[in-house]
């Protein structure tokens, strides 16, 4: 049984634990791939935030034209070449990725790379199926690092037709006439914009009354309104059973007014995400869970059993790539200094919905503030009421801040529209570091007439004692 100083298991941001301070420690990563071609270094890389975000520019570009029209300039969408779309942005995906394997099974002298599925078998003990069978490895310390992955509803008839879920469905052969989306999450919302984008006809399908539901309720209504208009959107429906019908496939509902059914040429599974702590067997580990599956960690990412860590989807209420990477963070410091441990800081994550329009979120909602009894104010800045909503015709896109009314700290910022995600960095930046509405509105510079006045209007439209 081979002994190391420590095993981590995933290879996307456990992967990055390594720099040259890990040099003298003799390591072991266990992966066991991700994706249809069980590729190196995690969702974020392989079948989450990069590809998909890849995909989304090359849609934004593709709706174009049809964005012209109001501003006066006729364009025309004269054809999407998929499999070249699709091509050019796995080819850079997955020679990175190749290039992460490379580097640490042949490159990282200290580090011994297993590739297969690992259970615990006992405490800080791992087995993994290699392809030359099993081995057992034990280490002094463990990170587990090991992700998620999408989550399959009990839907009657799913298993028996042909079915997409996120990590696949990027590598589609062919655009399908025809999608059907399950799911309104920020999965479900990006994949309609990408699709819809390039010519399918798309067919999203809730269970909740508004797309987005998780959003500060006026930005998911708002959302909810844009994307009626755009999509075949079924809102309150509950799916009863799937079943194929020639080369496609019918989705059975259940909603307002009674069953009804929905036919595809493709389905989009996008109903949620689970963490993989259930494929590890980590109980068998001693490891303690969470009611949600979770690996349960404190605030300095360690586990129930000394000697281990978790960070990543696998742990985290945030199922983000930056709170993962800061997690890392956090755990490498601990490994490294385990009697100066950090803590992690969850106050202020941010999100993002790269769908169209886009969304960025950080902090309370309204509704969340409210059930929390906190004093709150609230302010809204319309795109359209500032110099660049002018230049773009922007008549939906909209800021809303929370306000502590007395100290002017900011509560909680959601934005829908243009560039949401890079608009929004200011007001996490002032919230991180304790910068009050009035000090940040009125202290600086904003550059005139661009998009961040969305920001400074929001600020001074705040009343606040």
């Amino acid at each position: 049984m081979r002994h190391f100083d420590l095993v981590i298991i995933g290879s996307g941001s456990g992967n990055s634990l390594l720099d040259e301070r890990f040099d003298g420690w003799n390591v072991a990563i266990v992966d066991k791939g991700i994706g249809p071609n069980d590729a190196y270094g995690g969702t974020c890389l392989n079948v989450g935030c990069i590809p998909t975000k890849m995909f989304v520019h090359t849609a934004d570009v593709a709706a174009g034209p049809a964005a012209g029209e109001r501003l006066g300039v006729d364009l025309e969408l004269r054809g999407v070449r998929w499999r070249e779309i699709r091509d050019r942005i796995f080819e850079r995906i997955d020679t990175i990725s190749a290039g992460g394997r490379h580097y640490r099974a042949e490159e990282s002298p200290n580090v011994t790379l297993f590739t297969g599925v690992a259970t615990f078998s006992g405490v800080k003990r791992l087995t993994v199926e290699t392809e030359d069978g099993p081995e057992t490895i034990t280490a002094d310390r463990f990170v587990i690092a090991a992700g998620g992955r999408p989550d399959l509803p009990d839907l009657p008839g799913l298993l028996d037709v042909p079915y997409w879920t996120s990590d696949t469905v990027m590598r589609l052969d062919e655009l399908p006439r025809r999608m059907i989306i399950m799911g309104t999450g920020f999965v479900g919302a990006e994949f309609a914009h990408v699709f819809s984008s390039l010519g399918v006809e798309v067919t999203l399908v809730g269970r909740s009354g508004v797309a987005l539901r998780a959003e500060d309720a006026d930005i998911a209504e708002r959302f909810t309104e844009i994307a009626t208009r755009k999509w075949d959107v079924r809102l309150n429906r509950h799916a009863t059973s799937v079943e194929r019908d020639g080369d496609g496939i019918v989705l059975h509902l259940d909603g307002p007014d009674g069953a009804e059914s929905v036919p595809g040429d493709a389905l989009l599974v996008a109903t949620g995400r689970r963490p993989n702590a259930d494929l590890l067997d980590a109980p068998a580990g001693g490891i303690e869970l969470t009611a949600d599956g979770k690996v349960k960690v404190d605030s300095t990412q360690r586990a129930s059993v000394d000697g281990v860590w978790a960070l990543g989807d696998v742990s985290s209420h945030f199922e983000l790539k930056h709170v993962a990477n800061h997690e890392m963070r956090v755990v490498q410091h601990n490994l490294l200094h385990p009697d100066d441990p950090i803590e992690s800081d969850h106050r202020f994550v941010p999100h993002a919905v790269f769908s169209a329009p886009q969304i960025a979120s950080v902090g309370l909602t309204e509704e969340q503030a409210r059930r929390r009894g906190i004093d709150h104010v609230v302010s809204t800045q319309d795109y359209a009421a500032i110099a660049y909503g002018w230049a773009m015709e922007d008549t939906t896109g909209f800021a809303k801040l929370l306000a502590d009314p007395r100290t002017g700290l900011i509560l909680g910022a959601h934005i829908i529209g243009p560039q949401a995600p890079t608009v929004i960095q200011p007001l996490i930046q002032a919230m991180h570091f304790g910068l009050d509405a009035r000090s940040m509105a009125k202290g600086q510079y904003w550059i005139h007439p661009a998009m961040p006045e969305l920001v400074e209007n929001a600020l001074l439209n705040l009343p606040l004692d």
